[in-house]
């Protein structure tokens, strides 16, 4: 693994930096008090590339490697998880997805949209009795002559109020499990998709949309199906390494807006006639941040490297993502403790940085999943009968 970036990733690096510090930042206090995305926002987004910059050139994508996306979700992650956890959905979830897995038509009329913002895309998987466990999941693909009738609902669907396509998973037959669940999209103005906000206010990602969608006889065709019969847990598992390399980057940039805050707070504040930096303990508390920032960063950008190799990666992506989501845990508590009563309302930013936290350390599958996934990759198959 080379260590310097390529021209070209830090061309990437560099957009998406000054996107974020001149686009962003200026919007993310005001995003986070009003609960909202402007729509602005978001086609700005795809007319500097960054939407379409994971999809390929042939589509109007920017060919991207997956080590560009992830210094491009730091980037974002760093000013304001909302937009970012936009943008992985967006791009990483639905998009890539459909480049994965669907068909040369599917991916004609679909990724064009998604590059240009014409189209907003979500993921459909989670329901209120299937999370983690998604194999369990409820909502039933029933066939209907040539197509499907979709059936349930699903929660916490980011992007799910303002899409205008959803993937959506369903179960051909639940006494297969997993092996009988499909994916299919879905036009979200479809008769039958029924879509209000998720009620109450979130701890974090207040500038998200998440949205409680009820699927009510939905019909379907059949080559709305992405992948084949039985394969929408493939389809889904493999979005996810997608979907939690963008959070494992997003939580690098939150652990790295915690320490540039905290070094700068530590520079400013004086107490007992010196800065508080001086003191021994902040120094500690700064220097152990700054080595989980690096260690975090590197694992994330290994897990890149890996996928953009063509390696398993399953194993690596899922560390990067528990690691730095933890390690962004740990700066977003000790940067608020440093800022002290300061640190404690919305006049710093590093309140939301910890608000925001908690939301990575479950979306793209828990940190207890996290250590399942990794736990059983260690373990392998019992092969005792």
């Amino acid at each position: 693994m080379e260590f310097s970036l390529s021209a070209t990733q830090a061309a990437v690096q560099q957009l998406a930096r000054k996107f974020a510090d001149e686009r962003v930042a200026p919007l993310s206090r005001e995003m986070d008090e009003q609960g909202a995305m402007p729509l602005a926002l978001i086609s700005d987004m795809a007319a500097v590339g960054l939407l379409g910059g994971p999809l390929p050139a042939e589509h109007g994508g920017g060919a991207w490697d997956k080590v560009s996306a992830a210094l491009c979700y730091e980037e974002l992650g760093r000013v304001d998880s909302s937009v970012r956890g936009f943008m992985t959905v967006h791009s990483s979830l639905v998009a890539q997805c459909i480049q994965q897995w669907g068909s040369v038509e599917q991916r004609r009329q679909y990724l064009p949209m998604l590059i240009s913002a014409e189209s907003i895309g979500c993921y459909c998987l989670t329901e209120p009795n299937a999370g983690s466990d998604a194999a369990s999941m409820e909502a039933t693909a029933v066939p209907d002559g040539a197509g499907y009738r979709l059936n349930g609902e699903k929660i916490w669907i980011t992007n799910g109020g303002i899409a205008q396509l959803a993937i959506v998973f369903a179960s051909t037959d639940r006494t297969l499990r997993h092996k009988g669940v499909g994916a299919f999209l879905v036009p979200t103005n479809a008769p039958g998709f029924v879509r209000r906000k998720m009620p109450g206010r979130e701890l974090g990602h207040r500038a998200a949309d998440h949205a409680h969608i009820r699927l009510e006889n939905i019909y379907v065709p059949v080559d709305s199906m992405l992948g084949g019969p039985g394969e929408g847990f493939r389809v889904a598992m493999s979005a996810l390494d997608h979907g939690r390399l963008g959070v494992a980057a997003g939580a690098v940039g939150v652990a790295q807006a915690c320490l540039d805050a905290s070094v700068a707070f530590a520079r400013e504040r004086r107490q007992f006639g010196q800065r508080v930096g001086d003191f021994q303990m902040i120094q500690a508390a700064l220097a152990d941040m700054a080595a989980d920032v690096e260690a975090a960063r590197q694992l994330t950008l290994r897990a890149a490297w890996m996928q953009d190799q063509g390696l398993k990666s399953t194993r690596a992506t899922s560390i990067a993502k528990l690691f730095a989501v933890e390690a962004a845990v740990r700066a977003a508590n000790e940067a608020v403790l440093l800022h002290g009563g300061r640190g404690y309302t919305n006049e710093y930013p590093v309140e939301r940085y910890l608000r925001d936290i908690k939301g990575l350390q479950i979306y793209e599958g828990t940190a207890h999943i996290q250590r399942i996934v990794i736990a059983r990759d260690l373990l392998g198959k019992d092969t005792v009968p």
